[in-house]
């Protein structure tokens, strides 16, 4: 194929890559799992990169440096961040705030170290620098005069410069210390939390509103399959906000009364949700 076809297959599957990834976040029940099959599609996605470029010719040199350079890194820096999160999560404490907290910590040391390690080049490449990019990103040569990763000669020459491998590892350094200061200030919230005083939520609307949710919610079969009876679920729901709903069958006669939309209070609240989702779009 040509490099203008390689550079368009590789821009597809790369937007395909990201789509599976966002998808798993959402259909995986936590970021370990949802890291494990992310690494899984992440890895077919490369193995299908790399059968195309192993035997390609590149029409000029500057097509293989954006290939290499811009290209192929993401790929590469999302096998090394689901690497490093499920590595994490794998062996992490299930409890012990202070000791998550310090391994999060010695995670961000050692990519502090990286940094220190690679400054040259990291503002090499945060620059948008490109006198050296004949000598970083083509193919079969490296120069010894330039720093190398120790382990070059183990990697695919047909598949590998000396240093596309290390802006890889800079973008996922970048995307894995964003995850680590997450669960940092998710460990800060959750012991913050911990130091307040409980507080009872309270149903501060009026009890008709309650009333109305409460007999959609049970005639549209919400708990346990239709199974709950009506007062075992209205039982539940004044206990869950400290409130007594008296005669709830007077109450639903009231509703039933109204000259003019019974169900308010469920219209109030698929406008008001609506209204949010709108909102949602626009950011």
């Amino acid at each position: 194929m040509e490099s203008k076809e390689l550079t368009e297959r590789t821009n597809n599957l790369w937007a395909d890559l990201k789509k599976k990834i966002r998808d798993l976040k959402v259909e995986k029940k936590n970021s370990l799992e949802a890291a494990q099959f992310s690494l899984a599609e992440t890895d077919t996605a490369i193995r299908s990169l790399k059968s195309w470029v192993i035997t390609h010719q590149f029409d000029c040199w500057e097509s293989e440096v954006h290939f290499f350079k811009e290209l192929k890194p993401p790929f590469i820096a999302k096998f090394i961040y689901f690497s490093r999160v499920i590595s994490l999560l794998s062996s992490l404490p299930h409890s012990g705030t202070k000791l998550k907290k310090g391994i999060y910590e010695s995670e961000l040391e050692y990519l502090r170290y990286f940094s220190l390690e690679n400054r040259d080049f990291m503002s090499y490449y945060r620059r948008n620098a490109t006198y050296m990019d004949r000598k970083y990103f083509l193919r079969f040569q490296y120069d010894l005069d330039v720093k190398l990763a120790v382990d070059i000669h183990s990697y695919d020459e047909r598949f590998s410069t000396s240093h596309d491998h290390l802006i890889a590892q800079i973008i996922a350094h970048d995307d894995y210390e964003i995850f680590l200061s997450t669960q940092i200030a998710r460990l800060k919230e959750k012991s913050f939390e911990e130091t307040l005083p409980k507080r009872e939520v309270q149903w501060t609307a009026p009890k008709v509103a309650l009333t109305e949710l409460v007999f959609a919610l049970h005639h549209t079969h919400c708990f346990n399959g239709g199974t709950t009876s009506l007062s075992e679920t209205v039982k539940r729901f004044e206990e869950a906000f400290s409130i007594d709903l008296g005669n709830y069958h007077n109450t639903l006669a009231e509703i039933k009364n109204r000259k003019s939309n019974p169900t308010r209070f469920l219209q109030l609240l698929t406008e008001n949700l609506t209204t949010y989702l709108d909102k949602e779009e626009d950011i």
